[in-house]
């Protein structure tokens, strides 16, 4: 099992110069380790694994609709050099693409019900593996941030972040909330908008439920440094409270 090195602190910068290079990215992509697991649907689900240099909490992050890429492997090395065991599931099954026609019918195939037992038996994995101690969150961006909530909702985690994600929960599901949630949206998004992310902040005010909140002057997938809407500036604000809120919250 390879270690990822121990970082005092981040710069967005710094991941984003990874995040943009394929080369680079492919690099700290490869240090991570595949894993598989059988889930509890009797399915082979596969992930890649970043190691922190010692126990520390855990992270399940889920890919955007591209698929499993070297991006989000890179990122979940970047939590690992933060002190986290920090597992990038796949969704997809092994499909990854860089064009959005092939993304969107990727995304439009998705099996709710594998996705979430997918990510639900990782959850349970994460939380008893002993290179961790216990606390888990969730993070995902797009079609990752919605499914993000929706693993939190399925199952208990500590905190959970929600990039551009869906919310549009009813207040039931999100009833069964454990840790409180971090969600970072765009103004400009034409999709994920307030007509469905207002309704999901009243609803978690409505329930009690912890929710930290932040609108950004960018559009969707402004923090990925590989699209078109990428924004450096809110990136790298969203990146730090993503850590704060990590930190305090695991």
């Amino acid at each position: 099992m390879n270690q990822i090195t121990p970082r005092s602190h981040s710069s967005a910068s710094s991941l984003a110069a990874v995040l943009a290079d394929p080369r680079l990215a492919a690099e700290v992509a490869a240090q991570l380790d595949t894993v598989t697991i059988t889930t509890k649907g009797g399915r082979k689900a596969t992930g890649a694994l970043a190691k922190p240099a010692r126990k520390g909490p855990a992270i399940l992050l889920i890919h955007e609709w591209w698929g499993l890429n070297d991006q989000i492997k890179a990122v979940a090395a970047e939590f690992a050099a933060q002190g986290y065991l920090a597992l990038a599931c796949d969704v997809y099954e092994g499909k990854v693409t860089n064009d959005p026609g092939k993304a969107g019918a990727f995304m439009e195939a998705l099996d709710a019900a594998k996705a979430m037992d997918t990510l639900t038996s990782w959850a349970d994995w994460l939380r008893k593996s002993p290179d961790g101690n216990g606390k888990l969150a969730t993070i995902g961006w797009c079609m990752g941030g919605g499914l993000s909530l929706s693993c939190s909702v399925a199952t208990p985690v500590d905190a959970t972040v929600v990039y551009y994600g869906r919310v549009n929960h009813p207040e039931a599901e999100l009833a069964k909330l454990k840790g409180p949630v971090l969600g970072q949206f765009a103004d400009k998004d034409g999709w994920i908008n307030h007509a469905m992310v207002d309704p999901f902040a009243a609803s978690m005010k409505k329930l009690g439920k912890r929710l930290e909140l932040h609108w950004y002057d960018a559009d969707h997938a402004f923090a990925n440094p590989t699209g078109h809407n990428y924004d450096q500036k809110d990136a790298q604000v969203a990146w730090d409270r993503t850590l704060k809120f990590l930190k305090a919250n695991l």
